[in-house]
């Protein structure tokens, strides 16, 4: 697939480097054109010019960015990439006097694809750490891709993207399951800044229902 990562930052350069192992054709744009041809240097990946101009050649668009640019990365990307898979990766959580906290009551992938309605917002990718999106397993063991979106010919292309890059993919449901998969993130977040964690930790369902697991396709669907 050609994919376009907008975010050259720690994830976005840690899934460019998963997806062009996996032999995607992927472009990644940053808002510091220097920092995007660091990433790209490093991952295999070719730098864009500008987010619009990469998503305009993109059949898959990756918002690997921080939840407060969401609204200005819309307003750019929202006409090249009508029609398209928008992945949101982003994740919902503020610092507060008693420390990090999220509001549960809608997440950023919903707010983001109120702000493009033109293209299918799918949430995946956000419950991993940026290690475990280069490599996909913690102690040995495959981690899940948790994959969430109303589109289904959207989420289809998605899953098949989560698993190209090693991950087990797992179809959670509907879009509105994204704040279940941000609360996952913000769960693991803040278990290791409490804990003096290493930011390895990452998550698998086991014993999941016989849906899931008998899925005939290889893809997990938990509705």
């Amino acid at each position: 697939m050609k994919v376009a990562i907008i975010g050259a930052g720690n994830v976005g350069t840690a899934l460019a480097t998963a997806l062009t192992r996996a032999g995607h054709n992927v472009t990644i744009t940053a808002r510091d054109p220097n920092n995007a041809a660091k990433a790209a240097q490093s991952s295999g990946a070719r730098a864009g010019a500008s987010n619009a101009a990469a998503v305009e050649q993109a059949d898959v668009v990756i918002a690997a960015i921080p939840a407060t640019s969401i609204a200005d990365v819309a307003a750019q990307i929202r006409l090249p990439a009508s029609g398209k898979p928008v992945i949101d990766v982003t994740n919902r959580m503020a610092p507060t006097e008693q420390g990090l906290d999220m509001d549960t009551t809608s997440s950023n992938a919903e707010e983001l694809a109120s702000m493009l309605p033109g293209s299918p917002v799918v949430k995946a990718f956000n419950t991993l750490f940026a290690s475990n999106q280069a490599d996909p397993t913690a102690g040995g063991v495959q981690l899940d891709g948790f994959v969430a979106a109303d589109d289904e010919g959207a989420k289809a292309t998605v899953l098949e993207l989560v698993e190209s890059v090693g991950l087990n993919p797992v179809d959670v449901g509907p879009l509105k399951r994204a704040r279940q998969l941000e609360g996952l993130a913000f769960l693991n977040v803040t278990l290791n800044a409490e804990n003096g964690g290493a930011w390895q930790s990452g998550w698998k369902l086991v014993g999941a229902p016989e849906a899931i697991v008998s899925d005939t396709t290889g893809r997990g669907s938990a509705r």
